[in-house]
């Protein structure tokens, strides 16, 4: 298990490494454009080489790409579904190029339409995304806290939306599970009974194979909210007992953890990455 944060890539995609290096990280993870629009940075035979060169030279593991905000598989403007569709493939093979491990994505709002046809929509995207897809990055489902009509709050609902791919890209889809994304969409992180259940619902309703990748953020507001707003490590209301008993849980000993906490006067990701490393048995 190895800690990280979300890091900027200011100045240039390949000075990400040497900016997670000065906070501490051992893993990050980074958008590879604008989170916001546009089109990506080319991706040149001398930023590739340099980015991997800084990789090894400050020593971090894994890098990780998150993709834009705008992303929404379950939009009914074609334009939004299929610039979302677009752009996670090209995340996909952006992150190839760079050797990097997983991509993971948020799958937007059903918004008005009726529930299952939303995720119809979504399984299609998915289906899209990997048609004819080569690559090593895995593809990764975040869950969501499920604010509004926002898809993947529920484990059986990214469940329905894996078993709907084909077998070739089933395989080539895992999960990205967000601890304050969790706590507000009901499951509970708070104590070591708690994390066990949720865990061995996860693991009943989707498999803990499938699960590759951590964000670490702690929950401004209450269980079962449905508001996502993260917060620093031990200040929210899952608790830094909650995080000892999670980050020390014997079933998750092999998965990397990202932070994705706020920067405020209480704190940043710096802060938060030693806090994380003390709970660290």
């Amino acid at each position: 298990m190895k800690f990280g944060a979300h890091i900027s890539i200011a100045g240039g995609l390949d000075n990400a490494p040497g900016n997670a290096k000065k906070i501490g990280c051992e893993v990050f993870q980074m958008f590879s454009r604008s989170p916001r629009g546009g089109l990506a940075p080319k991706l040149t035979s001398a930023i590739i080489k340099n980015f991997q060169s800084e990789m090894k030279k400050n020593k971090q593991l894994d890098a990780y790409i998150h993709t834009p905000y705008y992303i929404n598989l379950a939009s009914t403007n074609n334009r939004i579904r299929f610039g979302s569709i677009k752009v996670i493939r090209e995340e996909l093979e952006r992150a190839g190029q760079l050797g990097v491990k997983y991509v993971m994505t948020h799958l937007g709002s059903a918004n008005d339409l009726p529930r299952g046809q939303a995720i119809k929509k979504v399984i299609e995207g998915v289906r899209k995304i990997l048609d004819g897809y080569k690559g090593a990055t895995l593809f990764l489902i975040e869950n969501s806290a499920g604010s509004g009509n926002i898809i993947g709050d529920q484990f059986e609902e990214i469940a329905k939306i894996i078993k709907g791919l084909p077998k070739s890209s089933q395989n080539k889809t895992a999960i990205c599970f967000d601890t304050c994304h969790a706590f507000a969409s009901g499951y509970d992180l708070r104590n070591k009974k708690a994390i066990d259940q949720t865990l061995n619902k996860f693991n009943k309703v989707i498999g803990l194979s499938k699960l590759k990748l951590i964000h670490l953020n702690d929950s401004k507001t209450d269980l079962g909210s449905h508001v996502d707003r993260h917060e620093h490590i031990g200040l929210g209301r899952i608790g830094k007992p909650g995080f000892k008993e999670f980050i020390n849980h014997p079933k998750l000993k092999k998965i990397n953890m990202i932070l994705e906490t706020p920067d405020d006067d209480r704190g940043n990701q710096q802060s938060d990455l030693k806090i994380i490393k003390k709970l660290r048995k």
